[in-house]
């Protein structure tokens, strides 16, 4: 049956594509970006196969070769791995086509982005089936060979925005798997159940802290959360558009989810830790993060620059609510996961149409912008409105998770971090709405309300995915409860 295969196949179909992308150039250029779209398509379509299923049957693990784990290598599908393939996958799908126009001008090269884009979108896929820490470092390093050189392909600042990117992200692989490497030292497993089983049973916990503090900080490089996000800014800035809107919606969050997945799947989460305050630690770091990268993003002229440093605050709320780790808090945390995807892309989906349409990235270039494009400018409007936590955009029912999940646990002070978040993002969207629906361009002053003058919308295939995504944010928010209560498994409320 289908349904018994579905790991394997999430990380496959998308690896085949990428496979078949530079075939397919050598003789069919212009069909690359259909084969693209349409494995991008099947992975997100498999995912959602995924998600019922796992509601439906439990846990799905599957023995590569039929060899049993913890010797052979296992995937596994549980909700919330599920879950963040669907997130993950869905918002990869929608870069995937909005790529085509955004890559316009690429004659001779659709084949190499292309097969990148996908092969970073399989190693995002196996980094979330991956049920051993090995292979999970694997994909994620698939996964991040394929981003650097995406980065790349922009040219000039771009080079240098990849090589940071190069040098932070194996610093950070590096100390994943040194981590890991302990890990295996202190129980001969690599296997995550087996290793569930075993570390309880250690009896040198200040090695293990170690251990684990390596993987936290070496995940925590790859998801760019502060200070660890020194390659973030320049990446998403200088990045192509099409590279930019694939990569900062879905790479950091896969980080995130093999954060947490290790922190409660493997070591048992606060009981698992024992004394170890590496909870707290986290928890407090995504605190700053929120402020830091709220800060950062006020005093930035540049959209996509502005974008980036949000990515950084937005990240600060899901490792905060990992790091409190009760169940309102991890509810808004992964719930934030999808949220980030859906509005971090739509908002550098409509950066890079309004670069196209309307001359550039700076935040001056979007004024008129409302005239001019009115559905790109309606996608703005409602992210931004998610971003600063306004319901019922999303944004607000994973803030609202984790404001609860912050007084739950007794942190008024990260409550407080919380809203102040909410307050930055108020003053940093504040300066793109205004550019974009209040100020107008000094030609609109002089050409009346013609509108051949006016209207210069996103081409179809840029708008779909901006409308797809503006409507999944008001989706996710209208049926947050549902969400939480039924795919994630915690109380609503």
């Amino acid at each position: 049956m289908l349904s018994d295969h579905l790991p394997p196949f999430l990380a496959v179909v998308p690896l085949l594509g990428a496979l078949l992308a530079p075939l397919l150039g050598a003789v069919r250029p212009r069909l690359v970006h259909p084969l693209a779209v349409a494995a991008g398509a099947a992975t997100a379509g498999l995912s959602l196969l995924a998600l019922r299923e796992v509601l439906a049957r439990g846990v799905i693990r599957y023995h590569l070769g039929g060899w049993a784990p913890p010797w052979g290598i296992e995937l596994v599908l549980d909700p919330l791995s599920a879950f963040t393939a669907v997130a993950v996958s869905g918002v990869g799908a929608l870069a995937l086509l909005y790529a085509g126009p955004a890559a316009a001008g690429r004659e001779g090269r659709e084949a190499p982005f292309f097969g990148l884009a996908l092969l970073l979108l399989a190693g995002l896929m196996g980094m979330i089936v991956a049920g051993d820490l090995f292979n999970l470092f694997v994909f994620l390093e698939v996964a991040s060979i394929a981003g650097y050189a995406l980065v790349a392909t922009g040219g000039g600042r771009a080079l240098v925005a990849a090589f940071r990117y190069l040098i932070l992200g194996t610093v950070g692989a590096s100390l994943y798997l040194l981590g890991v490497g302990h890990l295996y030292l202190m129980t001969g497993s690599l296997n995550m159940a087996d290793l569930a089983q075993r570390v309880p049973e250690l009896a040198s916990p200040r090695v293990l802290a170690v251990a684990v503090g390596f993987v936290v900080i070496g995940l925590g490089i790859k998801m760019g959360l502060f200070p660890l996000h020194g390659w973030l800014p320049d990446a998403y800035t200088h990045a192509p558009p099409a590279v930019a809107a694939l990569i900062a919606p879905i790479t950091t969050k896969a980080a995130a989810y093999a954060l947490a997945r290790i922190l409660f799947s493997v070591l048992g989460g606060a009981e698992g830790l024992g004394r170890a305050p590496l909870l707290t630690v986290l928890a407090w770091a995504g605190g700053v993060a929120i402020v830091a990268g709220g800060v950062m993003a006020i005093r930035q002229t540049d959209l996509r620059r502005l974008l980036a440093y949000s990515s950084v605050s937005q990240m600060g709320y899901i490792a905060l609510g990992i790091g409190l780790a009760n169940p309102a808090a991890l509810a808004g945390a992964f719930l934030h996961i999808l949220n980030h995807a859906m509005m971090k892309g739509c908002l550098f989906f409509a950066a890079g149409a309004a670069a196209a349409r309307l001359g550039g990235p700076a935040l001056t270039d979007l004024r008129g912008m409302h005239r001019r494009m009115p559905w790109t400018t309606a996608c703005v409007v409602v992210a931004a409105l998610s971003m600063i936590g306004v319901p019922p955009a999303g944004g607000f029912f994973s803030k609202w998770y984790l404001l609860v999940g912050a007084v739950q646990g007794g942190q008024p002070v990260l409550a407080g971090v919380i809203l102040a978040g909410g307050l930055l993002a108020v003053v940093y969207m504040f300066r793109v709405l205004e550019h974009a629906c209040l100020v107008p361009r000094d030609e609109d002053e002089h050409a009346g309300s013609d509108p051949a003058l006016e209207r210069r919308e996103a081409p179809p295939g840029m708008l779909v995915p901006l409308l797809a995504l503006g409507v999944g944010i008001l989706a996710v928010g209208i049926w947050n409860a549902p969400i939480v209560s039924g795919v994630l498994g915690f109380t609503a409320r």
